[in-house]
């Protein structure tokens, strides 16, 4: 057998040629912005810019019909069933179910407190939100801050657990052709015995409410159960329209997964980070609680309205939100080709809006690494360009939960800093290293002290 060196000419062209296709189909996938002339990051061979940006990944799964994945008429639709939801008056009615969780926080809180230890606040913040969210969509009061083993803390945890090395991310970035093969093989980026407990468990919720019909609750899944009007006595014509406006049975479990998966982790980030920006910036706590204090005073309890209309409590969390997105990249796909200025914008293009990078922008911002609540109190908050701060999105896809998600947020802060000062703990990193877990996070675990406002030694 002759070494390789003494392969023919011939050979050696056809290699030569094997290996130009195999680069040049490395390449060419991830050539969209130098040809529109769009600069940016160079692409890796077969990576592309994938180590700099994250796609959508299709393989969704059983999520394919969430409000999150639905396009055009669907989308619609189901927005338009789940937008009555998140009204000031049905979160009014909610509002009871969250006090009774923010009341177990701060219990929770006080015992950490009087054991003299540093809080992890992820470990608070996180079941508080997953609580929260449990209960006021599904009736399912899981109380994982006292029931940290339930099932459903498992399995939140196991679905949030997403990574970009993940063997079908990798397939679908290199071998982008097999995807639809993988969609028609139901193969999700999702573990399917996880779905599987939360199909199941919502499931059984949606027919003991069918079963138990004069009990009526307020809350998500039942608006969506409302949807699905019995079309049995109803004609032709009539059961063809509730069946285009509502939401079928697989559309309602679908959301409801959504809703735990996106208002668990999200309201978690964003109090950890606004804590951390109120314990790094003891002025500007302080005066919050003054603020807090005269509108409930002597611990007197929340009241929704009044909350609400609370000026710092507000400017407080967009500032923070401004500095830590938790959504730091905002996606949007062009439904047709368009042209802005010299570029042109082929229909189907993903776009990609770095949320994060705007809000520290100093175009737009003054200092914009400082932690300054009052950029957006009543009299400065109408000189931020609009397209400079959007936390939560913009347009008609914007966050359907933004109201929800406020509320929960606003309703911790209050009842916490009516109790406690809050300082950072000697074993937190200052300033903060943040690591993209599919979501703004932060490195290392946040600990602060909570120190009791009523003891001789706290500030008041």
């Amino acid at each position: 057998m002759g070494f390789w060196w003494s392969f023919p000419s011939e050979t050696w062209a056809l290699i030569s040629i094997l290996l130009s296709i195999i680069l040049l189909y490395g390449y060419w996938p991830y050539g969209l912005f130098k040809r529109l002339g769009v600069p940016g990051p160079k692409p890796v061979p077969f990576l592309g810019t994938m180590l700099q940006y994250r796609k959508k990944f299709p393989l969704s799964g059983p999520l394919y019909d969430a409000v999150t994945t639905a396009e055009d008429e669907d989308w619609r639709r189901i927005r338009g069933v789940l937008s009555p939801s998140f009204t000031s008056g049905r979160l009014k009615e909610m509002f009871g179910i969250m006090k009774s969780h923010s009341h177990t926080l701060v219990e929770n809180l006080k015992k950490t407190s009087e054991r003299g230890e540093s809080a992890d606040i992820k470990e608070f913040f996180g079941p508080y939100s997953l609580d929260v969210v449990t209960n006021t969509a599904f009736g399912v009061n899981i109380e994982s801050l006292n029931n940290p083993n339930h099932p459903f803390v498992d399995n939140i945890k196991k679905l949030l657990d997403l990574n970009v090395f993940n063997p079908l991310f990798l397939a679908t970035a290199l071998f982008p052709f097999v995807t639809p093969l993988l969609e028609q093989m139901n193969i999700s980026i999702f573990p399917t015995a996880v779905t599987n407990f939360f199909y199941t468990s919502l499931q059984k919720v949606k027919s003991e409410r069918l079963a138990q019909a004069h009990k009526r609750r307020v809350d998500f899944l039942q608006l969506m159960i409302d949807s699905q009007k019995d079309s049995n006595n109803l004609n032709s014509k009539e059961r063809n329209k509730v069946m285009t406006e509502g939401l079928n049975d697989h559309e309602i479990l679908s959301q409801s997964l959504v809703f735990i998966f996106a208002g668990y982790e999200t309201s978690n980030k964003t109090l950890s980070f606004l804590f951390y920006n109120l314990a790094s910036n003891p002025e500007t706590m302080k005066k919050l609680q003054e603020e807090i204090d005269e509108t409930f005073p002597n611990e007197a309890a929340v009241d929704y309205d009044m909350m609400m209309n609370m000026d710092y409590l507000d400017a407080a969390l967009n500032e923070s939100l401004r500095l830590y997105p938790v959504i730091f990249r905002l996606q949007r796909v062009c439904k047709k080709t368009v042209r802005i200025n010299s570029l042109t914008i082929p229909k189907n293009t993903v776009i990609v809006i770095p949320t994060y990078t705007l809000h520290r922008d100093p175009e737009y911002w003054t200092d914009p690494d400082t932690f300054n609540p009052e950029r957006f109190t009543q009299e400065n908050k109408e000189n931020i360009e609009q397209y400079a701060y959007m936390p939560f999105g913009l347009g008609p896809r914007n966050c359907i939960g933004m109201r929800f998600a406020l509320v929960i947020i606003k309703l911790a802060v209050v009842e916490i800093l009516q109790r406690f000062n809050i300082s950072l703990s000697e074993e937190t990193k200052v300033p903060l290293e943040l690591i993209n877990t599919g979501v703004l996070a932060p490195k290392h675990p946040i600990k602060l002290k909570f120190t009791p406002r009523n003891t001789p030694d706290s500030a008041t």
